[in-house]
């Protein structure tokens, strides 16, 4: 397999951090009379709706934070400059969190990110094959490639879940590095056997008439933390009020964006491309204002079973007390 970009990131983030934790007291933050410059670097997908709809709320500027949110490509780009200070704040998958913690990445999840509706066959995403192919169900992938836009990550464990739970074996299953918008051009070309796509990219297969064999994220865990926010060791021990009251505006801002889907929909066309026609269709992530515990626990049950994490990292550290 292919070596996840993410995994070579955690070996430069630790030159970051020998840096970063040798700093001393001059590196504090000053105090100042304004409110805290926050800078959270995240993705432009559906999934941080919440943070962007709490910062039009004033749900931060209320708690003195002036909040600046970055887009970045992922957690290789994230997961650096939250370390070196760059950003205070990051969004990442949990599966990306859990390889950073086996590898000692002094990072902190701080709050929820966003869950799976842990409905099947009504998910945010989704496992898809073309409508006429012969693959009826999970365990049908055997020996077949499936389209991952990140190697060796949750699209894999999550898709070899789906295939377990079906009586399948997966560890037959092979998995070839494809951007979500390449996905439905190369399962209608015939180049993978299913792809595994999130909103908007599922409205695109589901127009294509690819037929959703999985509900993959629903496979793992009733509703699954599929992602969450986290910070630097460094910011929680000089900042430790800052990031209190991010992870305060951050559980009103869930809870906000879950009670009012509307509000959702409309703030996607504030940072992302997808047309008004296409947000109306979409199946929006579920945003509780509470981490799944025990869903990051399965996940990493699952990342050992199928040898992407060498031994289960401890999770209460990883995660809020």
């Amino acid at each position: 397999m292919r070596r996840s970009p993410f995994l070579a990131i955690l070996t430069a983030a630790a030159l970051v951090v020998t840096t970063a934790c040798g700093s001393d007291d001059s590196d504090k933050p000053a105090a100042s009379s304004g409110p805290d410059k926050v800078t959270t670097g995240v993705i432009a997908i559906v999934d941080v709706a919440p943070i962007y709809l709490g910062k039009e709320k004033g749900f931060f500027s209320k708690r003195d934070i002036d909040l600046t949110l970055t887009p970045a490509q992922g957690g290789a780009a994230i997961v650096p400059a939250v370390l070196s200070g760059e950003y205070q704040f990051g969004f990442s998958n949990s599966i990306s969190l859990l390889l950073a913690k086996q590898k000692n990445v002094p990072l902190k999840v701080v709050a929820n990110g966003n869950n799976s509706t842990g409905q099947d066959g009504n998910d945010f995403a989704g496992l898809f094959v073309k409508a006429d192919s012969p693959i009826k169900s999970p365990k049908d992938l055997a020996g077949k490639t499936v389209a991952a836009n990140t190697l060796n990550n949750i699209v894999d464990t999550s898709v070899r879940a789906s295939i377990k739970k079906d009586g399948g074996d997966a560890s037959k299953v092979k998995f070839a590095e494809l951007a979500f918008p390449d996905q439905v051009p190369a399962l209608q070309g015939g180049r993978v056997d299913a792809i595994f796509v999130v909103e908007p990219f599922q409205q695109a297969a589901v127009a294509a008439g690819f037929r959703k064999i999985a509900s993959s994220y629903v496979d793992v865990a009733p509703d699954l933390t599929v992602a969450m926010y986290f910070t630097s060791q460094k910011l929680l021990a000089d900042d430790p009020d800052l990031v209190n009251r991010f992870t305060e505006a951050m559980k009103e801002s869930l809870t906000y964006a879950d009670a009012h889907p509307d509000e959702v929909r409309t703030i996607l066309g504030s940072y992302t491309k997808i047309a008004p026609d296409v947000r109306e269709k979409l199946v929006l992530p579920k945003f509780p204002a509470d981490i799944n515990r025990q869903s990051i626990d399965t996940l990493a049950d699952l990342a050992v079973a199928d040898g992407l994490l060498p031994a289960k990292p401890d999770i209460s550290s990883l995660l809020p007390s």
